[in-house]
Order: structure tokens, then C-alpha cells, then sequence
């Protein structure tokens, strides 16, 4: 399995609190929508807590400020996503989802990379 890690810096505009909401309630259900088109095998979203949470631990490993959320999509191997870049569906599905979003992610500071598990407990 491939997995694709985004790790999403709201819009200054949006709270907290309203970014996470578009997120589950608006953007998660066009991802359920074109996740067969996209050949997605797993979307997960992980909402991150109030800052305050996190302070102590960022502050003992000066460590950089927190993300608003990680989403976690996984899919079956690189050709399995070579080949949605050959099909004018998995296409227009891809530029729907990145057209959306564009309402609710600062895409630039929001860094995403390809990579594989090695789960070492659980």
C-alpha cells in the first residue's frame, strides 16, 4: 500500500473550528464520492486539538506550530496511481477535490508527500 500524508494549514480567514467543520462536513463526503473513480482504499482525517493541548510538548522539543489536521489516504501501489493519471475520470475527480480545496486549505504551507508504513507496534 501506498499512503499520500497532507498535512493542512487552514486559511487564515477560517477558524479552527470552522476549517474542521467544511472539512468533515463539506469536503470528506467528495472525497467518499470519487474515492472508487480514485481508486482510494482508506481516507482518514485527523482533527488536531486546540493549540493549548499541544503547547508543552511542541515547547520541549522546540518544535514548529501545529497543523489543523493530517488527512491519510491510502492506496493500492504507485502504478495504481500512475494509472489515475491516465484516466480523464480519475482526472476531473482529482481537480474537483483540489478545486475544493482551495476554499478551506493554505495549500502552500500545507506540505503532502507519498510513502509507505512500517508499522512497528500495534
Amino acid at each position: 500500500m501506498i499512503k499520500l500524508t497532507f498535512c493542512l494549514v487552514r486559511l487564515p480567514h477560517l477558524s479552527r473550528d470552522a476549517f474542521q467543520a467544511y472539512w468533515r462536513g463539506t469536503h470528506a463526503p467528495l472525497v467518499a464520492s470519487v474515492a472508487e473513480t480514485l481508486k482510494i482504499r482508506r481516507y482518514v482525517q485527523m482533527h488536531s486539538l486546540p493549540g493549548e493541548a499541544s503547547a508543552g510538548i511542541r515547547a520541549s522539543r522546540d518544535a514548529p506550530d501545529e497543523f489543523d489536521g493530517v488527512a491519510e489516504l491510502w492506496f493500492d501501489s504507485l502504478e495504481a496511481l500512475a494509472e489515475n493519471a491516465r484516466r480523464p475520470e480519475a482526472q476531473a475527480a482529482g481537480a474537483m477535490l483540489l478545486e475544493d480545496e482551495k476554499r478551506f486549505i493554505d495549500l502552500p504551507r500545507s506540505p503532502l508527500w507519498w510513502g509507505q508504513e512500517h508499522v512497528i507496534v500495534g
